[in-house]
């Protein structure tokens, strides 16, 4: 097909400038993306998706070899679960006020995690006749609620459903990622009480080293003066988190506990310790930093949802397994959702029992997946079809109950982040 085009419509996917041209417009794309949802109701994710396909069709329709991603992929998706834990922990104001509102939202994110995983996982084994770990590998990416989407939707609730889905969110992504690791971590122990003995030890000492190097983060903080050190904080914490890794320790546990150290330095640095901490440089840096990683993270689910659009098989989408795979998920996502919140949250069931979309973490955890894990028998399009389905759930319920999508906007007070509308 490329004969048909113009001369000066001819060009070579790793010409550096026709690369600097497809990534600029992307991003540019993608913020227009968010105008829009907040227009139309239509999420932003559902979009950038709908962008990978159409850019997979038409370099398809034109005889383009699209390079292969996956390597990409492992990059952007390991330093995407560290923005994203950090961009979460950075978000979560601890206070008595907020106990009852944190201790509902944990709950529910924790127990809807391992319920739902169990359950998607049996149906996996039993439908797709998985060994039981892969199958487990496979669910949880699936039970994980996305903050990439929820966050930037429900600015339109009441303050108390906002500011519990937010919690609840963010809890969802921390937890979810780090029961996936502690899967990938300990797939071939032999005995639960190895499991157990082993993650009990490696968040000890883990728990430990984060404490002690949050605490010297911090102080560092303070003694550099020149103003270009928000980058090399990031740089150090990969640093961290990759050597962690490297030792077998679970290294999301020193950036979940370096973000709630920068966002609530009133409550770690008490007593003689409040020495240590000069709340007017921690309140700059807190917000400078808030602002880097809110904008990475941004440019992260902007190319990590367009190349699943990408990569995804649109046969697989008219299969009848797909279709139905995914709504027995998603049955099983809303039920377990439901007997939760009408545990803990019985008189704001709703429209709370709809905002449960699937994305980021999702599709970040399908593709860490080890290869010696992974299923033949499980399709892509299963992601894809959870994923555009509770989105459209979500969209609905908004729009039924008068709200509109519309971001949980932060305002930066005392040196906190807090919600408001």
């Amino acid at each position: 097909m490329l004969h048909l085009l113009p001369s000066y419509l001819c060009f070579e996917l790793n010409d550096p400038h026709v690369l600097v041209i497809g990534f600029s417009s992307i991003i540019i794309l993608s913020y227009l993306f968010n105008i829009l949802s907040t227009k139309t109701n239509i999420p932003s994710v559902v979009m950038l998706i709908g962008l990978g396909i159409l850019i997979q069709q038409v370099a398809k329709y034109f005889g383009y070899n699209l390079p292969n991603l996956q390597t990409p992929l492992v990059f952007l998706g390991t330093v995407g679960v560290i923005l994203i834990v950090l961009e979460a922990a950075l978000d979560l104001e601890l206070s008595k006020e907020k106990w009852p509102t944190i201790w509902k939202s944990l709950v529910v994110a924790l127990l809807g995690l391992l319920i739902s995983t169990f359950l998607i996982a049996m149906f996996f084994k039993s439908v797709m006749a998985m060994e039981t770990i892969v199958s487990y590998f496979y669910a949880i990416p699936l039970a994980v609620l996305s903050s990439a989407i929820i966050i930037p939707s429900v600015g339109g609730l009441i303050p108390s459903q906002k500011e519990f889905m937010v919690y609840e969110s963010t809890f969802s992504d921390i937890l979810g990622i780090m029961l996936f690791y502690f899967m990938k971590d300990y797939a071939t122990a032999t005995s639960a009480m190895e499991v157990a003995t082993g993650i009990t030890g490696n968040i000890f000492i883990t728990v430990i080293l984060s404490i002690a190097a949050s605490f010297g983060l911090i102080l560092l903080i303070q003694k550099i003066t020149s103003q270009l050190k928000l980058f090399l904080l990031i740089a150090v914490l990969l640093l961290l988190y990759a050597i962690g890794k490297k030792l077998g320790y679970s290294s999301l546990v020193l950036i979940l506990f370096f973000g709630l150290m920068l966002n609530n330095t009133k409550l770690f640095f008490r007593g003689f310790l409040s020495r240590f901490a000069d709340n007017k440089i921690l309140k700059n840096v807190l917000h400078d930093f808030h602002m880097i990683t809110l904008e990475s993270a941004f440019v992260l689910r902007t190319f990590f949802f367009v190349i699943f659009g990408v990569k995804i098989v649109l046969v697989s989408l008219v299969s009848l397994n797909v279709v139905l795979s995914s709504l027995v998920v998603a049955i099983i996502l809303y039920v377990v959702r439901l007997a939760l919140l009408g545990l803990f949250k019985r008189k704001d069931v709703f429209p709370l029992l709809y905002i449960a979309p699937r994305g980021l973490i999702t599709i970040i955890l399908f593709f860490a997946i080890p290869a010696k894990y992974t299923s033949p028998a499980f399709d892509s399009g299963i992601l894809l079809f959870v994923i555009l389905t509770t989105s459209f759930i979500m969209t609905i319920s908004l729009i039924q109950n008068g709200f509109k999508i519309k971001p949980a906007s932060k305002e930066y007070s005392d040196g906190l982040y807090k919600i408001y509308d």
